[in-house]
């Protein structure tokens, strides 16, 4: 749309309609299929004419497209090679932190009788059928209740039907529950210190292989340098608090963002230990990472420090600086309420929340299980026997090169 919108304003000519080669034309990212972008950057060979040139390309393009403003740049200048930071940001909500909002249904069926049980998510489950339900409600943990009162509106354009349910606890056992009660679980100091703690492990140049998809370890495109990683905001949108996790990196790969938010998000919840995302690194590792909803991530700007530096004295410095306004107003007319209204409407993390769980994920167990142990299996002779085919079996594991000494019952072994 941008291109027909350049040749319609004048900036492309008749002969090279269609054809973006021609005049150089380059972007300075891509992003994931719904994934929304704010300062993104395009280049090329244009012919402006600058009155009211902004105005004519806004005219020929949707509202959900808009055009801040241009600058005179050099004859090499490349949107995409002159890049040297993109910023992301993904915006999480407060809930999806929360280790017993939205439970899958075998972690409530599997509370059921423990005293402390989780409560079936009623409304995620109508959304799984394609039904629409305004607002959102949370499953949360209960503890030592004897009965649950149920009241959920679901409202249609001709009527409205109320729905009134009650369920009894008897002898530990019971059917599914839903309950009214919201989760008292707010993003406090703690929680924020954890969350960045978190993040903080994906700052530095890693292997990123298991982030992405058709990028083999070997490959040198799986190198990637993160910059920084942060949580620290807090907003809300359509009645939803979102946490506003901002990654600054030179470059990323398809779904990066997504499944290093997704990892985090299963830490968060007590899914997967924090080591995971260092055994993720390693490019013998070859595990599943789970992968956040497209819905919340949008570029938010992209930096070109080492061409402003050289070319500074002679042309004008790329930055969104003299765009900040219109930006921010741009963020809160169309990506700020698509998010908050997509989550609200379509609980999108919400029902994702309900899949992340071992039969989906079994690689959040990878550390936990020993995946990245080598075990053998040696025999020994029992002690005080004359028979040399009554033998022991010892499992001995040798981890990271290191030499494991393994204790049993006769003895301790040491292996290198």
């Amino acid at each position: 749309e941008l291109e027909e919108a350049l040749f319609h304003a004048g900036a492309v000519p008749e002969a090279d309609r269609g054809k973006p080669k021609q005049y150089d034309f380059a972007r300075s990212a891509r992003t994931d299929k719904g994934v929304s972008a704010v300062g993104q950057v395009v280049s090329g060979r244009f012919y402006v004419d600058p009155p009211g040139f902004v105005d004519r390309l806004n005219s020929n393009l949707p509202d959900q497209i808009r055009v801040f403003g241009y600058k005179r740049v050099a004859r090499s200048f490349s949107s995409k090679k002159f890049c040297d930071r993109r910023r992301y940001v993904y915006l999480i909500p407060v809930f999806a932190l929360d280790p017993i909002s939205h439970r899958d249904r075998e972690a409530v069926m599997a509370s059921l009788g423990s005293g402390e049980e989780y409560v079936k998510c009623f409304e995620c489950s109508e959304r799984g059928r394609k039904n629409k339900i305004p607002g959102a409600v949370n499953s949360c943990k209960v503890t030592s209740f004897d009965k649950i009162d149920v009241q959920s509106e679901i409202k249609s354009e001709e009527n409205s039907l109320s729905v009134v349910d009650s369920v009894e606890k008897v002898n530990g056992e019971g059917g599914n529950r839903m309950s009214d009660a919201k989760s008292k679980f707010c993003y406090g100091e703690k929680e924020k210190e954890r969350f960045n703690r978190i993040l903080s492990y994906y700052v530095g140049s890693y292997n990123f292989h298991n982030f992405t998809t058709r990028t083999k370890a070997d490959d040198p495109a799986a190198n990637r340098r993160i910059i920084s990683f942060t949580a620290n905001t807090v907003i809300s949108l359509d009645g939803i608090e979102f946490i506003k996790c901002e990654v600054i990196g030179k470059s990323f790969m398809l779904h990066q963002i997504r499944k290093m938010m997704g990892l985090a998000v299963a830490i968060l919840r007590n899914l997967a230990p924090e080591s995971l995302i260092h055994t993720a690194f390693s490019k013998d590792v070859n595990i599943t990472v789970p992968m956040a909803p497209e819905v919340g991530l949008y570029l938010d700007e992209c930096f070109f420090t080492s061409y402003n530096t050289k070319f500074e004295d002679s042309h004008e410095e790329v930055s969104m600086e003299a765009y900040k306004e219109e930006a921010e107003a741009f963020k809160l007319k169309h990506i700020y309420s698509h998010i908050g209204s997509a989550e609200r409407r379509y609980g999108s993390v919400a029902l994702w929340l309900h899949s992340l769980n071992y039969r989906n994920y079994p690689d959040l167990n990878y550390d936990r299980n020993g995946h990245n142990t080598e075990q053998v299996i040696i025999y020994k002779k029992v002690d005080g026997s004359q028979d040399t085919t009554e033998l022991e079996p010892v499992i001995v594991s040798k981890q990271n090169g290191e030499n494991t000494q393994v204790k049993t019952s006769k003895e301790t072994m040491t292996i290198a």
